[in-house]
């Protein structure tokens, strides 16, 4: 056999592993993609069923007729002619969710919790990386341990000081503690020391800009990936904040999706699990469309770390 024809085996046999290789990890991730997204569609197909069908099979994988008699169930807008015990139903459930308010609330508090949280950790995380100064790493190292603590430890001694600041049913104890939040600070202390050129910061200092505008005009847009996936988290975790919520929040103007949304689980009579699964199907809107809003810059952000210079 010639030196060409070994030559041509070894690269077809090179081919045929990175061929077979790819093709495992396609399979694979399909595989976590049907996972991930196979509940939500049959959570979406439920809330299109009314209860009676899903009493009969309660995974459905074919949309069906009853959604709009489910919309009326939740809003309270049945028909005149609809009988006694549908009308409490609706009842029961229209007073317990209500959609407007609750999205309202949400927003309020996972939107401006979300700023505050993605602002605030980047400037600390550009403190941290910029400036070198004495206590740089022991702050570091202080703001890696107060996260390894549970927020059920302090949680008892965090509402009866709210409760002494008579903050109960209010949004403020729910945002504000938002600025400190120790794990979005440690994932970008990790992107800016791998990815922030401190040269830039020497180079805007000898311009003569200031340090505040440095870091919101150059600092802010080369962090734009990690603030758009820390926002997501931040948004989905403040979004889905039910035990914090639930301990502020007594008030029913000031209720939350996540607060309707566990009422609503917790009816043991006039149950509807077609409204149910609607319920949870609207609570999840938000957070999807926040993510498609900013996955464009995690996109971005991953191709151009992708193109070497």
């Amino acid at each position: 056999m010639s030196m060409k024809e070994q030559y041509g085996q070894q690269k077809d046999s090179y081919h045929s592993k990175i061929m077979a290789k790819s093709i495992a990890i396609f399979v694979v991730c399909v595989i976590l993609t049907l996972i991930c997204l196979v509940p939500i569609y049959i959570l979406i197909v439920n809330s299109t069923h009314a209860h009676m069908d899903l009493a009969q099979n309660p995974s459905r994988f074919f949309f069906g007729k009853s959604l709009g008699a489910n919309i009326k169930t939740l809003m309270n807008d049945l028909p005149a002619d609809a009988g006694k015990a549908a009308k409490r139903v609706a009842q029961q459930y229209s007073s317990a969710f209500s959609l407007g308010r609750g999205y309202l609330n949400s927003l309020i508090i996972a939107g401006f919790s979300t700023l505050l949280t993605v602002f605030f950790s980047a400037m600390t995380a550009y403190g941290l990386t910029v400036y070198d100064f004495k206590l740089s790493g022991a702050a570091y190292t202080f703001i890696i341990g107060v996260m390894m603590i549970p927020v059920q430890v302090s949680s008892a001694g965090f509402v009866r000081f709210m409760y002494s600041l008579h903050l109960i049913n209010s949004f403020i104890p729910l945002i504000v503690p938002a600025i400190a939040a120790p794990a979005v600070i440690f994932f970008m202390v990790s992107y800016m020391k791998s990815s922030f050129p401190l040269e830039i910061v020497e180079a805007s200092r000898i311009d003569g800009c200031g340090e505040f505008r440095t870091f919101i005009t150059i600092a802010i847009p080369m962090m734009k990936p990690a603030i758009a996936v820390q926002a997501i988290f931040a948004f989905v975790s403040n979004w889905n904040n039910y035990y914090t919520q639930n301990m502020i929040l007594k008030n029913a103007d000031y209720a939350t999706v996540p607060i309707m949304v566990s009422k609503v689980l917790a009816f043991d009579k006039n149950i509807d699990n077609g409204v149910n699964y609607l319920c949870i199907t609207l609570s999840i809107i938000p957070i999807v469309v926040v993510y498609f809003i900013l996955s464009k810059f995690i996109i971005a952000g991953v191709a151009l770390g992708g193109v070497k210079e």
